[in-house]
C-alpha cells in the first residue's frame, strides 16, 4: 500500500513541476518566410509588375510580411519577387531600395489580398544593426533591426 501511495505522490509532483513560463518567447529560428529576397541590380531597374496595391508592410523575425491586393480569379497563381536594388545609401542607419513584383496571369475582375513574407537576412550589413527599408509604393520607410 505504502508503495502505490508513493508512486501517486511521486507521479502528482512531476505534473506540478512542469509548469511554463509566461515570459518564453517564440524562437526566431523557428519562424520561416515564404521567399528570399533577391539582390540584383539589372533585375531591380528593369522590374515589370502587374498592377497592385500595397494594402500593409511589417517587418517580423527577419521577414517582411507584405500584403497586396489585385485584380483576379482568386489570387492562388499569383508569384511574387521582392527585388533589393544592390545600393547601399551610407547614412546611419543605412538605408536599402526595394521593389515588389507581381506576376499574375489571372484575367478576372475581381479583387483579392494575399500576404506573403520575405527572408531580409540577405540585406544586412556587416558591423550594422539596422537598415531604413524603402518599399516602392509604401508611404513610409520601414526600420529593419537585426
Amino acid at each position: 500500500m505504502m508503495k502505490k501511495i508513493f508512486f501517486v505522490a511521486s507521479v502528482v509532483l512531476c505534473f506540478m513541476n512542469m509548469q511554463c513560463n509566461d515570459d518564453d518567447g517564440i524562437d526566431p529560428s523557428l519562424f520561416v518566410c515564404d521567399q528570399a529576397v533577391v539582390v540584383d541590380k539589372e533585375v531591380y531597374d528593369n522590374l515589370d509588375s502587374a498592377h497592385f496595391t500595397l494594402v500593409n508592410a511589417e517587418i517580423s523575425n527577419n521577414c517582411l510580411t507584405i500584403e497586396i491586393s489585385a485584380s483576379g480569379c482568386d489570387g492562388n497563381s499569383w508569384e511574387f519577387n521582392l527585388i533589393d536594388s544592390g545600393a547601399i545609401a551610407e547614412s546611419s542607419p543605412e538605408q536599402r531600395y526595394l521593389k515588389l513584383q507581381l506576376v499574375n496571369k489571372e484575367a478576372c475582375l475581381a479583387v483579392f489580398k494575399r500576404t506573403v513574407s520575405f527572408d531580409l537576412t540577405p540585406l544586412q550589413v556587416s558591423g550594422s544593426r539596422e537598415i531604413i527599408l524603402h518599399l516602392k509604393g509604401l508611404e513610409s520607410s520601414l526600420n529593419y533591426k537585426y
